[in-house]
């Protein structure tokens, strides 16, 4: 497997009959802050055509317990057609490449298409979990996450 640095691996192959991921940029390790190194990426239409964005981020820790793997926006217009869950089964494949044998995909409890996202693609419901108050996200406002986890 070709790698592009010295963490991150090629993605030229992440795209189904519906949907591509297109590398947008990849962030090193941010030990202070407990991140994870990560890639994000446009999902697109196989034209080329931006529909949303997604993340990727690489390994686990407590951080990812609580705010994930993964992370996904589908852009309003384009909604509806699981184009989310169809970029994380490619992001686990990409997740794969670094060795992980499961991934976290986290979501608000009010977050009901998100919850959905995750059963279409395959996650197992752990718990709904206090965030910490030490969190970027409960400076955001949430509380509580529901925990997925994927087995890939």
């Amino acid at each position: 497997m070709e790698r592009k640095s010295d963490m991150f691996y090629e993605c030229n192959d992440l795209k189904d009959k519906e949907i591509l991921l297109k590398l947008n940029h990849t962030c090193q390790e941010q030990p202070e802050k407990q991140w994870l190194p990560a890639y994000y990426f446009d999902i697109c239409l196989l034209d080329g055509t931006v529909i949303g964005y997604c993340d990727l981020r690489i390994g686990h820790n407590e951080k990812t317990y609580i705010g994930g793997n993964i992370g996904y926006g589908i852009n309003e217009e384009y909604r509806g057609h699981h184009y989310a869950a169809k970029a994380c089964q490619l992001l686990f494949k990409q997740a794969r490449k670094h060795d992980m044998d499961y991934i976290i995909i986290t979501c608000v409890p009010e977050n009901i298409a998100s919850s959905i996202t995750c059963e279409i693609a395959g996650g197992n419901y752990l718990e709904t979990k206090a965030i910490p108050k030490n969190n970027e996200m409960y400076e955001e406002g949430k509380r509580f996450v529901k925990i997925f986890k994927f087995k890939i």
